[in-house]
């Protein structure tokens, strides 16, 4: 099973991993105005918001491995993080997750059950803990996959929420906030602070293999609402949510996981059918966009994936809908993405599309050095690493993660989880589904 789109099959009992243009009226009313996107800046951006100082001196004191490391999100094996695991041995060089990073000093780290990182509550606030405290610089952003329904990672310790289909055919985008606020208050509880939700993709090929319940519907105009309810309601609970899978990974027949889909969009079908949602999650502030294994010719006739085009990830994405928060890749051990670049020329790529955020490469020694070549030889120039570390860090402080770690209380996600209360929410979605 895979990761950040987590496709077919992936619920509560996920099996074992084996080892080693012009955008549209709608899309415009929905999105900032666009801001700087050249190499270098961001500088600007970041001294208008809060804590932008902060950032700057964070950013001003950073090493380049460091600044490297940043842009990791790997998955970490083991219930603890003094855990010994070979799988870390064998893909870090270093048998637990603690000392992974430590020595990698990554941005980020995502759980997962198949890597033994979910057993029961007091072990996953004891994990995310443990993994906050071997990173005393720059707190972690620590991820999860639960957009709920059929993507569940933290089933069964989470209230059991209906998936996005099923809060889409109610027609209320009330309920999809409160769902994302009932399931962010629940991850935060728990030392997570990133949710890969919610998907923002139009499902409006029936025979998609990967997306369907998990999109909100067919309709760009009843998905957009529900998005922007969804990524505020993750900020009513203040944890960061992500909208994905950009540019649009609804009209598919090919799962990303296993192959490389392609979708014969125009840019006129894309503004119309794909761009609304992402537009709308835009307009909400949305922390972070995830990038979709996906082939769109007609937008970049280059072949290349979503995550590895510069005209899909900034051309599109910076530049038109003005999105300057954090791009995160889809998981990088997924074929889509793997299929004409090797590992460590995928994460150099996915940088100089314009993503921020390298979300699990198969091999991460190979990924990440391939990296800090390629700031070394300037292939990719220190300001465009400063610009995507300082998006990260923006994030981070937005969320109110860069100052210190936050540390999550047992006894209060023991009595947040499942409540009563949230158990309630569920109820009534379920009632007025249609």
């Amino acid at each position: 099973m895979v990761a950040g789109c987590a496709g077919t099959g992936a619920g509560a009992a996920s099996p074992a991993r084996p080892a080693a243009g012009q955008v549209s009226d709608m899309a415009t009313s929905a999105a900032p105005s666009p801001s700087a996107t050249s190499e270098g800046s961001g500088t600007s951006a970041a001294s208008a918001t809060p804590g932008a100082s902060k950032v700057e001196a964070v950013l001003a004191r950073m090493s380049v491995e460091d600044k490297v490391g940043q842009l990791f999100m790997p998955v970490l094996y083991g219930p603890a993080a003094d855990t010994v695991s070979g799988e870390n041995q064998a893909r870090f060089g270093v048998g637990t997750p603690a000392k992974a990073v430590a020595k990698y000093r990554p941005g980020g780290v995502i759980l997962f059950p198949w890597a033994d990182n979910v057993k029961n509550v007091r072990q996953v606030v004891a994990l995310t803990n443990g993994l906050q405290k071997a990173s005393p610089e720059i707190p972690l952003l620590v991820g999860a996959d639960q957009e709920n329904g059929r993507v569940s990672r933290m089933a069964p310790l989470v209230t059991p929420m209906p998936g996005a289909s099923v809060i889409g055919s109610t027609g209320d985008p009330a309920l999809a906030r409160r769902a994302a606020k009932v399931t962010g208050t629940e991850l935060r509880a728990l030392g997570i602070n990133l949710d890969f939700a919610p998907v923002a993709d139009v499902n409006i090929n029936p025979r998609n293999p990967v997306i369907g319940p998990r999109a909100y519907g067919s309709d760009p105009k009843k998905v957009a609402p529900m998005v922007a309810a969804a990524v505020q309601g993750f900020h009513d609970a203040g944890i960061a949510s992500t909208a994905k899978h950009f540019p649009g990974h609804g009209d598919t027949n090919v799962d990303s996981h296993s192959g490389l889909p392609v979708i014969q969009h125009s840019l006129s079908q894309w503004n119309k059918l794909d761009a609304p949602p992402f537009a709308a999650a835009i307009g909400k502030d949305i922390d972070a966009i995830m990038s979709a294994h996906v082939v769109m010719p007609k937008l970049d006739p280059s072949g290349d994936p979503a995550t590895l085009s510069k005209p899909i990830l900034t051309g599109l994405l910076r530049e038109k809908l003005g999105f300057d928060g954090v791009v995160s890749t889809d998981a990088l051990d997924m074929a889509g993405v793997r299929k004409k670049y090797g590992d460590g020329q995928v994460a150099v790529r996915a940088i100089q599309a314009g993503a921020d955020l390298l979300l699990m490469p198969p091999d991460f020694p190979k990924a990440y050095g391939a990296v800090l070549a390629a700031v070394k030889s300037g292939k990719i120039s220190t300001a465009r690493l400063d610009q995507s570390v300082r998006r990260l860090l923006k994030l981070k402080a937005a969320r109110g993660l860069l100052d210190r770690a936050p540390v999550a209380d047992p006894a209060e996600a023991e009595r947040v989880l499942r409540s009563a209360e949230h158990r309630k929410v569920a109820q009534l979605i379920n009632e007025r589904a249609r």
